[in-house]
């Protein structure tokens, strides 16, 4: 069976998407943006309109170096979710966009993206990384950055996520 790269990394995508969809059960738009506090111990992590706000500008980037229109990120999202941004607690719901909002821009952009990859020519995956820098050290071509970006980057923060959720008293997902 031949598979392209393009493919290949959609297929780490697929199943990310597959968790980080399973991860938001019996989530409440009232506990989205906060921070767990199991036995009354506030517990400062990573919550789940973090993990998910800051994800969802990465799919937009991946559509941009596809040479692809990618949906324009909401002012708010870069300003809270950005990778220099701190995770804040959010009891009154004022600092960060709704759970809708946070998820519908995760989920549309990475689908987007999922079809994006899948399609695109192996070619555009053995350039160099445009990023330079660091990240180019690490991740040297634009395939093997994106196949950070959709595979390891989305599941360190969805392990985040799963440790929250279970903190927040949900269990496995």
């Amino acid at each position: 069976m031949s598979q392209s790269i393009g493919q290949t990394i959609a297929d780490s995508l697929r199943l990310t998407l597959g968790y980080s969809e399973r991860l938001l059960k019996d989530v409440t738009p009232e506990m989205f943006a906060r921070f767990a506090a199991p036995g009354g111990q506030t517990i400062a992590s990573n919550h789940a309109a973090f993990v998910y706000g800051h994800l969802s500008l990465y799919a937009p980037r991946i559509l941009g170096d596809l040479g692809l229109d990618a949906p324009a990120i909401p002012e708010t999202f870069q300003s809270v979710f950005s990778k220099y941004a701190q995770c804040t607690d959010d009891p009154d719901g004022s600092l960060y966009p709704a759970m809708e909002d946070v998820t519908t821009f995760f989920f549309d952009g990475y689908k987007a993206a999922l079809t994006a990859l899948a399609n695109a020519d192996d070619a555009v995956f053995q350039q160099d990384n445009p990023l330079g820098g660091v990240m180019a050290e690490k991740f040297p071509t634009m395939g093997s950055m994106h196949n950070f970006y959709v595979g390891g980057h989305v599941m360190i923060h969805m392990g985040q996520m799963s440790a929250w959720r279970r903190m927040q008293g949900l269990g496995p997902a």
